[in-house]
């Protein structure tokens, strides 16, 4: 069994050890999801229209909106990590 005192002194060093990144860390990593966000979203977006009349003769439900959304979303999510790690 632990004494108190040990587990005061555990639970300090805990709270002392809060991890912290360095800001290159940050930038390079929040820069890399940004990248790849708007990277995802042109070549989806070139890639749907390049295609559009071979998803158009298809007999799948998913057509050009849903196809869009996809992308968007898929873009929009990269983007919104590469904001999160710039901030948190």
């Amino acid at each position: 069994m632990a004494s108190s005192s040990e587990q005061k002194d555990a639970k300090q060093a805990l709270a002392e050890d809060k991890w912290d990144d360095c800001m290159s860390c940050r930038v390079t990593g929040s820069a890399a999801f940004i990248g790849a966000g708007i990277y995802s979203y042109y070549s989806g977006m070139a890639n749907l229209r390049k295609q559009e009349k071979n998803i158009m003769k298809s007999t799948s439900q998913y057509k050009m909106g849903s196809r869009r959304l996809g992308v968007s979303s898929i873009a929009a999510t990269l983007v919104g990590l590469g904001i999160y790690r710039a901030f948190n």
